[in-house]
């Protein structure tokens, strides 16, 4: 790797990661130019461990030693700061050691991540990057093949996503669809039933769904707070929900997504 100390905020090598917490970089993918944020070493090197490859390192002094190794034999540019330059940049304290800039991989063709799969997780306009990393996680632990995202959700590969899914959003193939309709005429065409989460007086629920599932399915989870659009539903070959008590109708998205996960791999 390649040492570059930097003492200036404005710094043009710091470009990267200036202004991470505005929030129009969450909106689709963080920084703009085909890149994202990997916060932490262990991240990184789970990224790098995925064939992503980085463009520079912003990191203190303290953690480059713990660098060395997992840049070794690199030519990228790891650019050391004081701890107050590295706030001032990226607007928040950097406590994780370090971050890096990403190139982001090609995205993956529909049909050749469902060519082997048997569970897919849909998650359809997530706007929290919370519940997005969240999902991931439960998708890795809990057994989902592959984890679809529509065009309006939260960026997976956004820095708090990642930190949420523990770096399972490397772990789990995923892909971004542009067309729900598109989407899920390739689904029903590799053999996958859609089954839509969600409240509904016709719904099935969750357990009586689970004991006799299909080979393959896809489940599709919707948006906090207005759940599924009108035109997933209306798509759907099931609807199904997981029964509540104490009076409460739903579980947050992530946390729905693990319980029906679990019960579709028992």
């Amino acid at each position: 790797m390649h040492i570059e100390h930097v003492a200036d905020a404005a710094d043009p090598r710091l470009a990267d990661y200036r202004n991470l917490t505005d929030t129009a970089l969450r909106r689709v993918q963080e920084p703009a130019g085909g890149l994202y944020i990997a916060e932490s070493a262990k991240v990184i090197e789970r990224a790098i461990a995925a064939g992503h490859a980085p463009r520079s390192v912003l990191a203190q002094q303290r953690w480059v030693t713990g660098l060395e190794q997992l840049l070794a034999d690199t030519d990228t540019p790891v650019y050391v700061v004081p701890d107050s330059v590295a706030e001032q940049v990226t607007g928040f304290a950097v406590h994780r050691g370090a971050l890096a800039s990403m190139h982001r991989p090609v995205q993956p063709q529909l049909d050749e991540l469902l060519r082997d799969a048997r569970t897919v997780l849909v998650l359809e306009d997530l706007i929290e990057h919370t519940n997005v990393g969240a999902a991931f996680r439960a998708a890795a632990g809990l057994g989902a093949d592959v984890v679809i995202v529509t065009a309006r959700c939260a960026d997976p590969l956004y820095r708090r996503s990642v930190k949420v899914s523990m770096g399972t959003v490397f772990q789990v193939p995923w892909t971004r669809i542009d067309d729900w309709d598109s989407a899920a005429l390739t689904l029903r065409e590799c053999g996958f039933e859609l089954a839509a989460l969600a409240l509904s007086d016709d719904a099935v629920p969750l357990d009586v769904y689970a004991a006799t599932r299909p080979e393959r399915v896809a489940l599709v989870l919707g948006t906090e707070g207005d759940g599924l659009s009108r035109t997933v539903l209306d798509a759907a070959d099931a609807v199904i929900t997981i029964p509540m008590r104490g009076g409460v109708d739903s579980l947050n998205v992530a946390s729905a997504a693990a319980v029906a996960l679990w019960a579709l791999a028992r």
